[in-house]
């Protein structure tokens, strides 16, 4: 296939009006999607974003566009999209401006998503079976395994990889038919009253959820209060994860998380900056048993590898679109099978759920043959814009069947959300 053009699109929705998404470093969010369109010659379209909260949007748009050229008048062979990703991530000039983080970085991942999106339309099968169907070598290949060899070869890669083979069939089966375990974040918005964080934390037990999520950060008084009365809606069997989201020094992380421990937090989510290896790694020794979560920030693999090794979380929150796509998440989800972490996805923004459900099934199903404190996070916002939105069966995502990566945007959500000129917008 050749591709003949690649459309990016300004799209956003205005959940600030409503704080949905509110948090302490993130007061009034607007959820938005950078959104890439690649065409073939031959009719096929695949799909893909990056999310953002609003301002900046344009950046990631314009970032996007900046890799038309690499991409245009190209043949996409589909068996070979580790090579179309490296390609993209490896030119030197727009590769400058991050190096592999940042706006450029978050436009790679919309394009190689929708690389992915349109090889499983093309294959017929949903990207997390058309991954999960791929031999060892082939998604050692994915990877890119610059600066990574000193914590993970690939022929350590190809062994974890061929230790999962067996099973494979019976775990598609299973997850066919049972779909992958999900919490929600659903309740916990830090601008909710106590009484929508109490009706929804109640509502997330009653459709199945385990485990419910709530912010916290601005203030301890106040999350002690959202704390006690969120164990008290779900009882002392589901898990409450709670996340900081980046708000706090190191000192400060470790009070507040004591302060919250006689609630039973099951983790502190992103209690510093994102790029605190050694902050996280004292996070973690001081407030154990709580556990450490972190890395929907985290921008790229390198900076995985070193929480991994420096022991700084319990659990990685891959994001299907602030690393370069499904080909770096793929390498990220192989370092953690290979240090025993769990990985529990970030899903809070438009689009993510749909996205990153892929990344999650896959891992079950050939690399770490387990759904054991793997959960996928799950907001109950924006799904109706998607042509193939996530379905939730008892507290459970259900696995998706329709070809591709599920990110494709309804045509009249596009066109309505489009900033600034679309009529959500103008009006």
């Amino acid at each position: 296939m050749k591709i003949v053009a690649l459309e990016a699109h300004d799209v956003r929705f205005p959940t600030s009006r409503e704080l949905d998404g509110s948090d302490a470093m993130n007061p009034d969010p607007d959820y938005s999607a950078a959104y890439a369109v690649l065409r073939t010659d031959d009719g096929l379209e695949g799909h893909g974003f990056c999310f953002t909260i609003g301002r900046g949007n344009d950046v990631c748009v314009a970032a996007i566009e900046a890799h038309a050229p690499l991409v245009v008048g190209a043949d996409l062979d589909t068996g070979d999209l580790g090579g179309f990703a490296r390609r993209l991530v490896h030119d030197s000039q727009l590769r400058w401006l991050g190096p592999e983080k940042g706006a450029v970085h978050m436009a790679a991942a919309a394009v190689v998503n929708a690389a992915f999106d349109l090889a499983g339309r093309a294959a017929g099968l949903p990207v997390w079976r058309l991954l999960a169907e791929m031999s060892p070598e082939q998604i050692v290949d994915l990877a890119d395994w610059r600066y990574l060899t000193d914590a993970l070869t690939p022929a350590r890669a190809m062994e974890i990889l061929q230790d999962a083979q067996p099973g494979r069939a019976e775990r598609t089966e299973a997850l066919t038919a049972q779909g992958y375990p999900a919490y929600t974040t659903t309740p916990g918005w830090l601008g909710y009253s106590d009484e929508k964080l109490v009706r929804l934390a109640r509502e997330a037990v009653a459709d199945g959820f385990t485990q419910i999520k709530l912010k916290v950060g601005a203030n301890l008084g106040d999350d002690i209060r959202r704390m006690r009365l969120a164990r008290e809606a779900v009882g002392p069997d589901v898990r409450i994860a709670v996340d900081a989201n980046q708000r706090w020094d190191v000192g400060p992380a470790i009070e507040w998380t004591k302060a919250l421990a006689p609630y039973d937090p099951y983790w502190i989510e992103e209690p510093t900056s994102p790029d605190d290896v050694l902050g996280h790694a004292a996070v973690r020794r001081a407030v154990a048993p709580v556990k450490v979560a972190t890395g929907e920030h985290i921008a790229n693999r390198v900076m995985v590898k070193q929480m991994l090794q420096a022991g700084a979380l319990d659990v990685l929150q891959i994001d299907a679109c602030r690393v370069a796509g499904v080909t770096e998440n793929v390498a990220n989800l192989l370092l953690a099978a290979a240090h025993g972490v769990p990985v529990c996805p970030h899903a809070g923004g438009v689009g993510l759920c749909e996205a990153v459900q892929h990344l999650s099934m896959f891992d079950y199903v050939a690399v770490s043959g387990s759904t054991d404190d793997r959960v996928i996070e799950y907001v109950d916002h924006l799904h109706e814009h998607f042509t193939d939105p996530v379905r939730i069966v008892n507290g459970r995502y259900a696995a998706p069947a329709a070809p591709g990566m599920s990110t494709e945007m309804r045509a009249a959500s596009l066109a309505a959300h489009a900033f600034p000129h679309g009529e959500v917008w103008r009006s």
